[in-house]
């Protein structure tokens, strides 16, 4: 009488797993885009991923896809499609659009690229309490406001290289959907962050005021929560 629900219960499993998975998808068309010149369409892609992102983690906990899916590993599934669409794809999308100086572009999205790498394989990614030990390598999200907010080619270099040395500094960033305190706020600021990317990538990054000023101000919101985190409540 159990084998229909334990069944049931499998295919659950095994269909978040699936879900995952789909960021891969996007990912590879969200580098073909940038390849082909096509850069909204590679952030809309980015996009994508990033909610499936969001969503995947409470729907294996909710299926207990370790229990139903044992042969595959989520925790390795999620790393390697959020190395593809935070790391890799931004990285090139940064590097094929001319935003850093000719001299140094390749070797510094090379270098970040290598730096994300050991940073994702780093057992002590996250603290106690679920936020992210350094700068979370969300060269995704860092891509966009360069996008959004165009600035002078080495000025752009040196934001990389500041973020990139924050991957291993003593200091913490939020998890959105697993770190509990302030929980509601921060899910109401990420999506109002997210319909702000939306509404920038819609406009092809132009010079909007509305959509700007509600980059700026969640993104605000979230290096303040990073700033308390890391100096007041240690």
């Amino acid at each position: 009488m159990n084998e229909p629900q334990t069944s049931r219960h499998q295919i659950a499993a095994l269909s978040v797993h699936l879900f995952t998975a789909a960021g891969a998808f996007c990912a590879f068309m969200a580098l073909a885009a940038v390849l082909e010149g096509f850069l909204g369409a590679a952030f809309g892609w980015l996009g994508l991923a990033l909610v499936i992102d969001g969503l995947d983690g409470p729907l294996a906990r909710l299926v207990d896809v370790e229990t139903n899916a044992p042969h595959w590993n989520g925790a390795i599934l999620d790393l390697v499609v959020d190395y593809l669409n935070y790391v890799l794809v931004p990285l090139v999308a940064v590097w094929r659009a001319g935003l850093l100086p000719d001299e140094i572009a390749t070797l510094l999205c090379g270098v970040l690229a290598a730096l994300s790498a050991l940073y994702f394989a780093d057992n002590r990614m996250k603290t106690h309490d679920n936020w992210f030990r350094g700068f979370p390598a969300l060269w995704n999200v860092l891509a966009l406001y360069l996008f959004c907010f165009p600035l002078a080619p080495a000025f752009n270099a040196g934001v990389l290289v500041v973020f990139g040395a924050l991957m291993f500094a003593p200091v913490v960033f939020v998890h959105p959907v697993r770190v509990e305190r302030w929980r509601a706020l921060t899910l109401v600021v990420t999506a109002v962050w997210l319909g702000a990317a939306f509404w920038a990538l819609s406009i092809g990054f132009g010079p909007a005021p509305a959509p700007r000023a509600l980059l700026l101000l969640t993104g605000l919101y979230f290096l303040t929560l990073a700033g308390w985190r890391s100096l007041f409540a240690r």
